[in-house]
C-alpha cells in the first residue's frame, strides 16, 4: 500500500487540521499509517509511534509541523506510558489482542473524554497466522459501544491484497 492509500483510507472530516493534537499509533511497523496520520493532523501535533519491534520508520519526510516519535513497547503487556491522548490509531494491530475487551478498557483510559480511537482491520472472522483475533467491523462496533463508544463511522474499505475480503478504517467516539 502506498501512503496516498493509507491517507485516502483513514480521511474522514474528523481530522480538520486542529492544531497541538497528541496521538499514540499502537503497532505502527514502518509507519506507514503513523504518516497517513501525520498528513491529517494539525500543526505542532505529536504522534508517538509504538512497536513491539524497534520502529524502523519509512524513508519519507515528516509532515510539516507533525512530530513523530518512536518507541519501543509490547502494547499487549505493557502498559501505555502516556495519558490525556486525543486520539489512539491501531492499524492492522488490533487482530494480535486475544482479550479486546480488557484491552480497550486499558488503553481508552489513556484518552481525554472525547478521545477518538481510529482502527483500521481486516474485515473477516476466519484467523490465520498473520491475523490470529480477527475483528471484523460488526463484531468491533458492538465491542467499542459496550465500552463506552457511542459513535461508530466505517470511514473507507478496500480490498485486501492479502485476503479475499476488505480491509477497513474505523473511527469511534466517546460522543
Amino acid at each position: 500500500m502506498e501512503l496516498s492509500d493509507a491517507i485516502s483510507l483513514i480521511h474522514h472530516p474528523y481530522f480538520n487540521r486542529s492544531p497541538h493534537q497528541v496521538w499514540a499509533d499502537l503497532g505502527a511497523g514502518s509507519g506507514l499509517f503513523t504518516f497517513a496520520l501525520a498528513h491529517l493532523l494539525g500543526s505542532n501535533s505529536t504522534i508517538y509511534a509504538f512497536d513491539k519491534a524497534p520502529v524502523q520508520l519509512l524513508s519519507l519526510p515528516d509532515p510539516p509541523g507533525v512530530n513523530i516519535r518512536t518507541g519501543q513497547l509490547d502494547f499487549v503487556t505493557t502498559p501505555l506510558p502516556l495519558q490525556h491522548l486525543d486520539g489512539l490509531l491501531m492499524a492492522n494491530s488490533l487482530h494480535y489482542v486475544a482479550d479486546k475487551t480488557a484491552f480497550i478498557r486499558e488503553v481508552q483510559s489513556h484518552l481525554r473524554p472525547n478521545g477518538i480511537f481510529l482502527v483500521v482491520e481486516y474485515d473477516t472472522s476466519s484467523a490465520n497466522t498473520w491475523v490470529p483475533y480477527p475483528v471484523p467491523f460488526k463484531e468491533l462496533v458492538q465491542l467499542l459501544r459496550r465500552e463506552g463508544f457511542g459513535n461508530a463511522v466505517k470511514i473507507n474499505e478496500r480490498p485486501s491484497v492479502f485476503r479475499s475480503g476488505n480491509m477497513y478504517a474505523a473511527l469511534f467516539t466517546r460522543k
